[in-house]
């Protein structure tokens, strides 16, 4: 049996009268592909954790009304680790793919990196925010698809620099990287990952500069959508919920 199960946004939800609005795209697939009626019974979820029992109450082409009944648990619960994985701007639908399964394993944030060696150069603002509406696309469904009540957040592509600043990073490298520290104990990582040409002679030295810990997955050659999904479910293993 299809899913009864919708996203709407924080903002979409009156509490003060019980309800809550779907988008016209939601709308169309109550309607349209589910064919639900006035009556039946949904699951609504808001992409910050929170998820709803409602019944319909209105089902027209350009919105849906659905009445609140109770919250509910979430069908599938969080990881304990958060954890962002932040990756080299990849061509073609790789990234679409490093997205999706990334969701799916439970990855709390996507970070596009631009890099010296990144598989394609952004050609303007427009460009960039094309892709995140895509990938932020992609990642909702994925999270509808695999019962997840949060929707993984997906930045604006970040510069090298900045990404390594942030909290605890582990830069996963083909060249000068070492076993990974089993025995580190985190519940909130950043995991960087290169692009297919790797990491130039500064970005490496950059990484070492600011204390960031470079790791190796390994004899093999990997591509670099392969290695992100194997970083993930790697950290989830040892220090989320993939046990």
């Amino acid at each position: 049996m299809t899913r009864r199960r919708f996203f709407a946004p924080p903002s979409a939800f009156n509490f003060g009268k019980g309800v809550v609005t779907l988008t016209a795209d939601e709308a169309r697939h109550l309607r349209e592909v589910l064919r639900l009626k006035v009556g039946d019974e949904v699951q609504v979820f808001d992409g910050e954790g929170r998820e709803f029992r409602a019944v319909v109450a209105q089902a027209r082409r350009e919105f849906a009304e659905l009445e609140l009944r109770d919250e509910t648990e979430s069908p599938k619960p969080e990881s304990p680790l958060k954890l962002t994985l932040a990756v080299a701007l990849l061509k073609g639908e790789k990234f679409d793919l490093v997205v999706q399964k990334g969701t799916e394993l439970g990855v709390n944030k996507f970070v596009p990196v631009v890099t010296r060696y990144a598989d394609i150069r952004l050609r303007d603002e427009g460009d960039a925010t094309k892709r995140v509406t895509r990938w932020q696309r992609i990642a909702l469904e994925a999270a509808k698809q695999c019962g997840r009540s949060v929707v993984p957040e997906i930045t604006a592509p970040a510069e090298f620099a900045s990404v390594i600043s942030e909290n605890l990073c582990l830069m996963f490298s083909e060249r000068g990287g070492q076993a990974l520290n089993t025995d580190l104990k985190a519940d909130n990582l950043t995991a960087i990952i290169g692009s297919e040409g790797g990491w130039s002679d500064e970005e490496l030295d950059q990484a070492r500069a600011a204390g960031v810990s470079l790791i190796t997955l390994g004899g093999r050659i990997l591509r670099a959508e392969t290695a992100a999904i194997a970083t993930a479910v790697l950290l989830q293993h040892l220090y989320g919920d993939l046990k």
